[in-house]
């Protein structure tokens, strides 16, 4: 058993869910280090915060274990202190105190100051845009809004998050240039939904503005867009995509799914008509533009043939990135009232036959890749192979593109260089340095 300490105490940070808690950790990571405390990010520490993830069904498993694994260390001696924050601890903080009673302390998504306290440290609202990354030095997640104001029955975010709150355009440049001249040359935005961005400061909606902003910055070569909600979708953001070389054509739009009905049930303010008039749009505007979205199956009232439906859309698209989620039945969202009608292993054939779809399809775009020559950023060496993308993938969620590594070839990570493809796999394109 370790003895306590009684020198400086190591904090680790535990992050666990989205983009959105990656970026939190990390600000509360600056905090900490501008009051004079040793952090780490998942590693050993004297104190630990885990950030939690309560979205899902199997997000908050992942936090409840990870939470109790870290209670049976303090049990051990192995750490002091367990504190816990995020959405999970949002959400649920009566329920966890009663059945976990042995963590410290639980705090919510908006506790940060108070947290800090309990940390000893201050909380400095000075420090806008100070924050300790976490990701590779070359990218990093810019968080340009927190919650949402969007109805969608199904999700319980608005619970966890709060109503929109943009930060300003102004702040966001700020941030953009110290992460610039930390070495950051890509910038994945990202929020619970882009296209709201804005309209609660400028009374309009401003990702456009911003992003025209955003470009100006010295250093910043890709600017990436994450979490577009389809409704209301601006179209001067398509404009400036198409003309605008750093920002990525690339999109990530969660659609959810395509039958009217089931829309109509998820309160997602859209229609299969809409929806497909938009996809046209983006692509009629932006021809060569990669779309990655997220379905959920299973959803109560998805019928075999309403399912159908959303397949056979699936292969008329042919989207270049695709996830697909089993519907999640959530206490305190509209749907919930709903009877959550589709079988759990129904739910999980169809996540399969989608995903098996959606690979067909990307083996089939990749192989039109071969012979052409794409400028990537790489983000790592892996065994005998440089690991990079192009502007058409997002860090651990698409494609890679993986360059062998000889006694010719040597690539700087976080360094931009042309590829030429050579072969192709469903999620993985092989070249070589042109």
């Amino acid at each position: 058993m370790r003895t306590k300490s009684t020198g400086r105490k190591k904090i680790n940070i535990v992050t666990l869910g989205c983009s959105k808690n990656v970026y939190d950790s990390e600000v509360l990571m600056g905090q900490l280090e501008a009051s004079g405390k040793e952090v780490v990010h998942e590693d050993r520490g004297d104190v630990v915060v885990i950030n939690t993830c309560g979205f899902i069904d199997n997000a908050k498993e992942e936090s409840i274990n990870t939470i109790l694994d870290f209670v049976e260390a303090k049990k051990r001696g192995e750490v002091e202190q367990v504190f816990v924050t995020g959405c999970l601890s949002e959400r649920y903080k009566p329920d966890l105190i009663r059945e976990i009673p042995d963590v410290d302390q639980y705090f919510g998504t908006r506790d940060l100051p108070l947290l800090l306290k309990h940390l000893g440290a201050d909380y400095r609202q000075e420090l806008v845009g100070e924050r300790l990354t976490t990701t590779p030095r070359h990218y990093a997640y810019l968080k340009i809004a927190e919650g949402c104001d969007r109805p969608c029955s199904f999700c319980a975010i608005p619970l966890m998050r709060g109503k929109n709150v943009s930060t300003p355009i102004e702040n966001l440049v700020i941030e953009a240039e110290k992460l610039a001249k930390k070495g950051v040359k890509e910038l994945i935005l990202i929020a619970q939904d882009l296209t709201y961005y804005g309209l609660d400061i400028y009374k309009k909606r401003a990702l456009g503005d911003l992003l025209l902003r955003l470009v100006t910055v010295e250093g910043i070569e890709w600017i990436r867009l994450h979490y577009a909600f389809p409704t209301g979708f601006p179209e001067d953001v398509l404009e400036i995509i198409k003309n605008e070389p750093k920002v990525c054509n690339y999109i990530d739009i969660p659609l959810q799914h395509i039958n009217s009905d089931i829309l109509k049930a998820m309160k997602r303010g859209t229609s299969h008509e809409k929806t497909n008039a938009l996809l046209d749009k983006f692509r009629l505007m932006v021809p060569d533009m990669a779309i990655r979205t997220t379905l959920i199956v299973g959803f109560p009232g998805e019928t075999e043939e309403r399912f159908q439906e959303l397949k056979e859309w699936v292969r008329t698209q042919r989207f270049d990135r695709l996830g697909c989620f089993t519907y999640s039945h959530e206490e305190n969202t509209t749907a919930y009232a709903l009877e959550d009608d589709v079988p759990q292993e129904v739910k999980e054939s169809r996540v399969e036959e989608i995903m098996e779809l959606q690979s067909q399809i990307s083996w089939e775009k990749n192989q039109e890749r071969i012979g052409k020559v794409y400028r990537c950023i790489f983000d790592r060496k892996e065994g005998n192979y440089f690991v990079g993308r192009t502007e058409f993938d997002s860090p651990d969620v698409d494609n890679t593109v993986l360059v062998e590594a000889t006694d010719e070839v040597y690539i700087s990570i976080g360094e931009f260089a042309d590829v030429l493809i050579t072969s192709a796999e469903e999620f993985d394109l092989y070249g070589k340095l042109v």
